[in-house]
């Protein structure tokens, strides 16, 4: 297997390969290629398999990952994605082997990532995670952190993400600039609130203090409702419907 790490000098030419099939999410490539290249100095590393596929894990250092997990010296998995007729070929291995063995170059004190205790989509397997000798270390509701420590050291979830809640009844989400299919998402929410008469409250993240102070479990999305976290599912109009019960 071939593998590619994005750097700034392939940036504008390899594919992400997390939105490579869908024409609707092109948008969103174009963003995720913008917010890539100040990312990428500052650590953060996208390593795929040379292949037309979703085969890739995404990680970073955790100080500087905008996630609300907090820690000192680890490194902070946003994703790791194995689709289709790459599963079952040890391929999932592979890349978080990479992911350890560059984090313990660089000196790292661990790996963590976020996860669901029940499978949540998009985010990582806590099965697989438990596998490779992750262990939790710190819940919120039914959201985890897990971490591979290398020192005895451990991340914990921000303050604020223990919130879950928020001041506002209105429909809520805080949205990040990293995943390439957000920008498609916000459009059909918006369109389908302002038909429907909805009121809508759009929070983007586009700083890392903000990402680090929101209010809940945050890895790119988080939807509120009534005042309360309701998923980190990403939403177009069809799963809208489907969470508000409309």
């Amino acid at each position: 297997m071939e593998y590619i790490t994005i750097t700034a000098d392939n940036l504008a030419n390899e594919h992400l390969c997390c939105a490579i099939a869908d024409k609707k999410h092109q948008c969103g490539v174009d963003t995720k290629r913008q917010w890539l290249a100040e990312r990428i100095k500052e650590g953060h590393i996208f390593h795929k398999l040379n292949e037309r596929g979703k085969v890739f894990i995404e990680y970073a250092p955790l100080e500087k990952a905008w996630v609300s997990a907090c820690g000192k010296n680890y490194m902070f998995i946003y994703c790791h994605w194995v689709s289709g007729s790459f599963k079952g070929k040890g391929i999932g291995k592979e890349l978080l082997d990479y992911c350890i063995n560059d984090s313990k170059k660089k000196g790292k004190s661990g790996i963590c990532v976020i996860v669901g205790k029940t499978k949540k989509p998009f985010l990582t397997d806590k099965a697989f995670m438990t596998k490779f000798g992750f262990k939790v270390v710190d819940t919120i509701d039914d959201y985890e952190l897990l971490a591979l420590s290398f020192d005895g050291t451990n991340p914990h979830f921000t303050e604020n993400a223990h919130k879950q809640s928020i001041a506002s009844k209105d429909l809520t989400i805080y949205y990040g600039l990293q995943c390439p299919y957000i920008p498609n998402c916000i459009a059909e929410i918006e369109t389908f609130c302002k038909a429907n008469k909805i009121p809508l409250s759009l929070v983007k993240i586009d700083t890392l203090e903000k990402a680090k102070s929101c209010p809940c479990v945050f890895n790119n999305w988080a939807v509120f409702h009534n005042g309360k976290y309701l998923t980190n599912h990403l939403l177009n109009e069809s799963y809208l419907k489907k969470f508000l019960n409309i």
